[in-house]
């Protein structure tokens, strides 16, 4: 009989300035590391000008594309009040908000359920390196440690 379990997780990133992280993998040493079966997985970064996507992990052109498209939509030369931080601060948490901070994943058989050509991705918007943490929850069934004439 299975029952719901929760893992609660932290990851750090680095990044090296802006542009598409894939963390695809490291998601998935997590769910494997606890053990995850199927269930919901939620991925959360504690920035604000840094964000979360899931994307195209097939053809680089189209992240090099959309972080184009999203300089036009935020540039860093605008009049903006806050400018503390840096002519790129502003820009990357209006980067931020026109995407997201945290997402919900299914899980199924240990394995995100992400499509063919769709890769978890960190989008840096700062232009310097940063360290940027994930919150990981995952909520669901756990493998058990024997294995049952079901599972392969």
């Amino acid at each position: 009989m299975e029952t719901l379990q929760q893992a609660l997780g932290r990851m750090t990133i680095q990044t090296t300035g802006p542009g598409f992280y894939d963390m695809s993998d490291e998601v998935g040493g997590w769910l494997r590391q606890n053990r995850a079966r199927d269930g919901l997985l939620t991925v959360f970064i504690r920035h604000t000008s840094a964000s979360l996507v899931i994307q195209e992990n097939a053809d680089s052109d189209v992240q090099r594309d959309l972080m184009q498209r999203l300089k036009v939509l935020a540039p860093e030369d605008a009049d903006y009040w806050h400018t503390s931080e840096g002519p790129d601060d502003m820009p990357a948490h209006i980067k931020t908000m026109l995407t997201e901070t945290s997402l919900s994943i299914p899980v199924e058989r240990g394995r995100m359920v992400l499509g063919t050509w769709q890769g978890l991705y960190i989008v840096e918007h700062r232009a310097r390196p940063h360290r940027r943490e994930l919150v990981l929850h995952f909520n669901g069934t756990v493998r058990s440690d024997e294995r049952t004439t079901n599972e392969a």
